[in-house]
């Protein structure tokens, strides 16, 4: 008897020794943010497929795509091992350093937007001047910036907090370097990326505790920038008639093509949709599918239950961008704080319009489905900014455990 009782109570603790080690393990990082991060990525990679794989039928893609239905599926799969690669690197760099680096990541993120302005180096696709090409794949600056404004903004928030309710010290010296960023944006041109810039600015200062008053006059004044630009472009101005109008005979065969495609493509799709590889408006018929437009294509072959899916976990990334930032701030990491709530603006006022143009509630704008669309630079960045996401997350679940970053 008493050879068996240190016997039975080994046999009962270990297991129990072993399932806290895991347990602890387990939650050392967020492993729902990076299914759902994961799961988004895949479903956009399979639609990303089926949406392309007519592309090599038209001419204007015939001379690089040279006839392979697979081209855009394989170029989207080396994009999504290169961000994976990019996320665990930046990872494991610690917020404390991300914020001592913002402002020279800012700086050098300026330089290269005022790069991509000269003729024989930046690149013109479709008559935006957007690109710097590095050979095997092209960098879009503008994709950048969304994720170094972020840094740089709850930085400087951080810095200026005495001064927040201050309009020289605390407001103009941001909306001065927003207003620059802004300029060359509007130069390529590139008014979607613009928008989404000042939205995440002005999102982490009013988090960050600016003026009330001073925020709403400010956004009346941006309100007022952005119809001005709209009226004084032509093309701007038409694209936006044609979008309140978009069933009238001359703007559904011109400025509203897109538009009123996109919208018979989910009318096609209704609740189950046509299967997986049936979409009729990708054959040529809706421009870009496989870019601004994959979820008109996601609705036209997986239906309403498709976009909603899609719309769940976007609604859930982003909720948990702001709870990983309130716990953030509840600890008194105020900057770590501020960039996931900003990370969260991004995501949630990028994945708004993208959705709000292919549905037709917003105007056509050339902005991407975080994750999913095709695109390098935009998917590598996407995931660096929830890569430094999920390192904030952990830094919380360290300093909450009582431990030392």
């Amino acid at each position: 008897m008493a050879f068996q009782m240190p016997f039975r109570f080994a046999e009962k603790s270990t297991p129990s020794m072993d399932s806290r080690a895991r347990l602890s393990k387990m939650m050392e990082y967020d492993q729902p943010l990076v299914w759902v991060t994961l799961l988004l990525m895949l479903l956009g990679m399979v639609m990303v497929y089926s949406a392309s794989i007519s592309l090599p039928d038209s001419p204007k893609f015939a001379n690089y795509v040279r006839w392979q239905n697979t081209y855009f599926l394989q170029r989207q799969a080396m994009f999504v091992v290169v961000s994976l690669v990019a996320a665990l690197f930046v990872f494991r760099i610690r917020i404390a350093d991300l914020q001592k680096a913002a402002p020279y990541l800012f700086i050098g993120t300026l330089v290269l937007l005022v790069l991509v302005l000269i003729p024989g180096l930046g690149v013109v696709v479709n008559g935006g001047r957007r690109w710097l090409s590095l050979k095997v794949f092209n960098v879009q600056p503008s994709e950048l910036m969304k994720v170094v404004i972020v840094l740089y903004a709850a930085d400087y928030t951080v810095r200026k907090q005495e001064y927040m309710h201050k309009l020289t010290k605390g407001f103009l010296p941001m909306a001065i370097a927003v207003a620059f960023v802004g300029g060359l944006l509007l130069l390529e041109p590139d008014l979607g990326a613009f928008g989404v810039i000042v939205c995440i600015a002005m999102g982490i200062l009013f988090l960050g505790g600016i003026n009330v008053v001073w925020f709403g006059g400010i956004g009346a004044l941006l309100a007022l920038i952005f119809v001005s630009i709209i009226a004084l472009s032509k093309f701007r101005r038409e694209r936006y008639f044609a979008y309140l109008n978009p069933w009238e005979e001359d703007n559904a065969l011109n400025k509203a093509y897109q538009l009123t495609h996109s919208l018979i493509a989910f009318g096609r799709g209704e609740i189950f949709g046509v299967g997986l590889g049936g979409s009729v408006e990708k054959l040529h018929y809706l421009p870009e599918a496989h870019t601004d437009f994959l979820l008109a294509v996601i609705g036209e072959e997986l239906g309403l239950v498709g976009v909603l899916i899609v719309i769940a976990m976007f609604y859930w990334l982003i909720k948990r961008a702001f709870d990983i930032g309130r716990q953030a701030i509840a600890i008194d990491q105020t900057f770590a704080g501020l960039t996931a709530k900003g990370i969260g603006i991004w995501i949630g006022v990028q994945t708004f319009i993208n959705m709000g143009v292919n549905l037709g509630l917003l105007p056509t704008k050339g902005l991407t489905l975080p994750l999913m669309s095709y695109g390098g630079t935009g998917v590598v960045i996407n995931c660096v900014g929830l890569a430094i996401l999920l390192r904030i997350d952990y830094e919380n679940r360290v300093l909450m455990r009582g431990g030392r970053l």
